[in-house]
């Protein structure tokens, strides 16, 4: 079980560019409905690579906030839940306690965790630090994407409760690393984008690494 706070928000410029961005979100107040694409109060900018069936919501752990401030000290004091742009912030939850393809339940809706966040630019030019995104990215403090398997109703102040745990899957934190391991173990790889409840689209980056390692690992063996 893992007590939460919700964030939606509009869409607003960036500081420096006025790009069009939906990572600023404030702290609901009120009941939220949850539908197959997100909260319906809630708003991306750009489709293409936001929103959409299998990045429906965004959790960010709480716990990570203090790692991100100590590493860029000059936006500590806006690195706070939600700030970076997650509709779930928890401190109870982190990627070392999800496996991919598990079922929580948030209210009367379902959700599964089907892929990580894959951060961008635009959180280097909301906090006005370089290298945070890829901070993130090589640190595997990315949080994740939920699915919604059932639409519902979700109160401010909710607690996600573990439905169902996938069989067999690797912990969000495990795959992450397997995926920045230079050489990873193709039996290891095969078996991660086989994993029942992963996003298509993060499977098949995997199997195009998988394909790319096998023929190379041919190649240099002749």
């Amino acid at each position: 079980m893992a007590h939460i706070s919700l964030f939606v928000g509009d869409i607003r410029p960036l500081p420096e560019s006025g790009r069009p961005s939906g990572i600023y979100k404030q702290p609901a107040s009120s009941p939220l409905e949850l539908g197959p694409e997100g909260f319906t109060s809630d708003h991306q900018a750009d489709r293409r690579v936001h929103g959409g069936p299998e990045k429906a919501v965004h959790l960010y752990p709480s716990r990570h906030y203090a790692r991100l401030a100590a590493r860029f000290p000059e936006a500590a004091a806006q690195l706070v839940p939600g700030s970076l742009g997650e509709n779930i912030a928890t401190a109870d939850l982190d990627e070392s306690d999800v496996c991919i393809g598990d079922i929580y339940r948030l209210g009367n809706a379902r959700l599964q965790v089907c892929q990580p966040r894959n951060p961008c630019w635009k959180i280097d030019e909301r906090f006005a630090s370089d290298g945070m995104a890829l901070f993130i990215a090589e640190q595997r403090l990315t949080g994740w994407y939920w699915r919604v398997l059932t639409p519902g109703r979700v109160e401010p102040g909710a607690e996600l409760i573990l439905e169902q745990a996938a069989s067999n899957s690797l912990t969000l934190a495990a795959a992450l690393l397997l995926c920045q391991t230079h050489r990873p173990p193709l039996a290891e790889l095969a078996a991660l984008a086989a994993a029942p409840g992963m996003a298509q689209g993060w499977r098949q980056k995997i199997e195009t690494r998988l394909a790319w390692l096998h023929q190379n690992q041919a190649s240099s063996s002749t």
